[in-house]
């Protein structure tokens, strides 16, 4: 494809998402599926181009002078990945595949955008204005920067599976993708964010991946995962297991040892959690399924760690799922606060007394994280109390005033997520 089909078709994929209230994966799925004859750089480059102008599509359009699709792609090819107004100039005028020559004023934008300084804060942190004063209780008046991080394209990280490799071999495993570790974490390993035009290499392609020797897993859930603590030999209840991507952590460090339980609300989800851990060498884990009647009996009180990766927003994941802060809405907030409420009293049920109960969210709003802690330790009159998320002093940075951990891109460089340990009483 030329430059101006892979323009226009970038936008088509934009309306598509704009009017249809489509999750971008589904909407260039669906692109890629009627344009067959789009090779894998092409579909790299409209995929590129499409997360980025979700990822700032507010300050594009501020600049841009325009709030359209149109705008914002043309101003992110521009702005973002460094393109001459001569060069969008050709793209945009081909005649038989671009979306049409450039109009005066978007000529003129993209020689004296409009200064993004005096825009608002939602405008130049690229997020809705609803979300504002949630942000400024998180971060003050860094908000914007900690916004402006969350718009920036994420590295890939892996997480190296101790129960068959260790972090020197993984890495000359890795050593094609250009591979990075990572000082917050051992184990953990960072490939850098390629060029949005081109397509990345695929983790997937390397034998040692077949093997089980790496998952890919950001940072920051990593981290999350660590606040467990010293699980070896315990007895481990993932209530919220989802795909798998913590349990296998957990599972990891277990070595083998104790018993790890994996519980999933939605039993699809559970279908990778079985198929990643016999890849990955566990054998101490234990799938209980909702299609089986009372999946979770005799595990109530037992467990000396209940590890809940709530259902939420997923606004700490904003740099890899741009598209959801624009479908977040007031109503699904409030949703998936009931959800968060719900899940941490029903996991309560299974920590036994000194037993830990580790509440996860991929969010930075202080209404899915302190405050549901804080509405839980008061709906539990004092049977659990809080304990510091972390002990690692390379951490400390990032533990709020009480004791809870609050990680995003700006700071630790990870995705956004929250942790507070709870522990019940004795």
């Amino acid at each position: 494809m030329r430059d101006g089909g892979r323009l226009a078709a970038a936008i088509e994929v934009l309306d598509d998402i704009e009017t249809r209230h489509r999750p971008a994966r589904l909407a260039l799925k669906t692109w890629g599926e009627r344009s067959r004859f789009a090779g894998s750089k092409d579909r790299a480059f409209v995929s590129g181009l499409v997360l980025d102008v979700l990822r700032k599509r507010r300050s594009l359009g501020w600049r841009m002078g325009a709030d359209s699709n149109r705008a914002a792609a043309i101003g992110a090819l521009r702005f973002e990945w460094g393109w001459t107004s001569q060069a969008i100039a050709e793209a945009c005028a081909d005649e038989d595949h671009g979306p049409g020559a450039l109009s005066a004023a978007e000529a003129a934008a993209l020689e004296t955008p409009a200064d993004l300084a005096a825009a608002p804060d939602p405008v130049r942190g690229d997020y809705p204005d609803w979300l504002d004063e949630d942000l400024g209780r998180a971060f003050g008046a860094r908000r914007v920067d900690e916004a402006q991080a969350l718009a920036q394209r994420a590295p890939v990280d892996l997480r190296v599976n101790l129960l068959k490799s260790d972090p020197v071999r993984a890495l000359k495993a890795l050593s094609p993708l250009g591979p990075e570790t990572v000082d917050l974490l051992e184990g953990a390993i960072r490939i850098p964010a390629p060029d949005p035009a081109r397509r990345a290499g695929a983790v997937e392609t390397i034998p040692a991946f077949s093997k089980g020797w790496f998952e890919v897993q950001d940072l920051g859930s990593q981290i999350a995962a660590s606040c467990a603590g010293e699980v070896k030999g315990r007895q481990v209840l993932d209530l919220c297991a989802g795909g798998g991507g913590k349990t296998l952590a957990l599972a990891s460090v277990m070595g083998n040892t104790g018993q790890i339980y994996a519980y999933d609300s939605d039993a699809r989800r559970l279908t990778d959690t079985i198929r990643r851990g016999e890849r990955a060498g566990v054998r101490n884990l234990q799938i209980r399924s909702p299609v089986s009647p009372d999946p979770l009996a005799g595990l109530e009180g037992k467990m000396d760690v209940v590890f809940i990766d709530a259902p939420c927003s997923g606004s700490g994941s904003w740099r890899r799922h741009p598209d959801t802060k624009w479908r977040l809405s007031p109503e699904a907030l409030e949703r998936r606060m009931a959800d968060q409420d719900q899940v941490l009293d029903h996991g309560a049920t299974f920590a036994r007394p000194g037993g830990r109960l580790i509440y996860v969210t991929c969010s930075i709003l202080p209404r899915e994280d302190e405050d549901r802690v804080e509405a839980f330790l008061e709906r539990q009159g004092g049977a659990f109390i809080t304990r510091p998320a972390t002990e690692r002093p390379e951490l400390a940075p990032w533990l709020t005033p009480q004791g809870y951990l609050r990680l995003t891109p700006a700071g630790a460089q990870t995705d956004g997520f929250f942790v507070a340990v709870l522990e019940r009483a004795r």
